[in-house]
């Protein structure tokens, strides 16, 4: 008899294994977990392992945040040979001698250092009028989907074997490696594309912190949810002002603070959701965490 699923609300850093896409590895962890509701905070590629936080329950709502933070990765690209896809599971289209040298591919990565316009390989799932690019490459289309400003913070060489070039990449959201590993191979006048490939991190989170799925189960202990918001300042709200927020109403907490989204906790540790707090000093609930007032007292007569 299947096991009915259970709430869990909370972050799992899982460290995805090598052949399943970010989708199947979310499946897999949830059955594992037997959890009702979960998400995952990007994609990573099937031929991709590291790093791939995972949300379950409430811990959702935060899921975007994750979505838009710093990565880091380590990619091994293979020069010489350029791929439909990119990467080394893709369809050869070009084979070419590699006859550069380490000065000219320190320089060449020097260029793709900063803020930089990227053009996403056909292969990806970015979707256009609802459908993702990888359908219609797979049908033909010689389509593109749109070039992106994206921010590459530091590019370390770390080593080169023979035709094989292996990279540490810092960057931002919206960056995509095998675009990086085709463009230096165009760069390069050789080619190039992706042979392996490792997320490090996520944010805050590491490869060093990550599960193996395999070690996931029932009793895997989760993070709490607001540890995917830790770049937020927090605002402590003192109990009648926590009531407030948790009937949806703004509340004001004194000026002089800087506008934009905080955490929200009462004044005894327990985390609310998020809020935006205006400079006038007044904060507005955005999105709440169900039960996370379970524990507030109800006004009394004195309010």
């Amino acid at each position: 008899m299947k096991a009915p699923c259970v709430r869990r609300d909370g972050l799992l850093v899982l460290d995805k294994p090598l052949g399943l896409s970010s989708t199947q590895a979310l499946a897999q962890a949830r059955h594992r977990l037997r959890a009702c509701k979960g998400g995952h905070t990007g994609t990573l590629d099937p031929l991709a392992t590291g790093v791939l936080v995972l949300c379950f329950g409430e811990a959702t709502k935060a899921a975007s945040f994750l979505v838009d933070s710093d990565k880091r990765y380590r990619v091994t690209i293979a020069l010489g040979v350029s791929t439909t896809t990119y990467d080394r599971e893709g369809e050869v289209v070009a084979q070419r001698p590699v006859a550069v040298s380490d000065g000219a591919i320190s320089e060449a990565v020097g260029r793709f250092i900063g803020r930089i316009d990227q053009t996403p390989p056909r292969f990806s799932a970015i979707k256009q009028d609802g459908r993702p690019f990888y359908e219609r490459a797979r049908r033909g289309d010689e389509t593109r989907p749109a070039s992106r400003s994206v921010v590459v913070t530091a590019i370390e060489i770390v080593e080169r074997v023979g035709d094989a070039l292996t990279l540490d990449i810092a960057c931002g959201k919206g960056f995509y490696v095998r675009s990086l590993a085709h463009d230096l191979g165009c760069a390069l006048g050789c080619g190039g594309h992706v042979a392996a490939l490792r997320r490090l991190a996520v944010g805050r989170f590491t490869a060093d912190e990550a599960v193996a799925l395999a070690d996931v189960c029932a009793d895997t202990p989760l993070l709490a949810s607001d540890a995917a918001l830790d770049g937020l300042p927090s605002v402590v709200l003192p109990g009648f002002l926590a009531r407030a927020v948790g009937r949806g109403q703004g509340v004001y907490v004194g000026g002089g603070h800087q506008e934009g989204l905080v955490r929200l906790y009462d004044d005894s540790g327990a985390f609310l959701g998020i809020g935006w707090q205006a400079a006038a000093g007044e904060i507005r609930p955005k999105r709440l965490w169900a039960g996370a007032f379970s524990h507030v007292e109800p006004m009394d007569a004195r309010g």
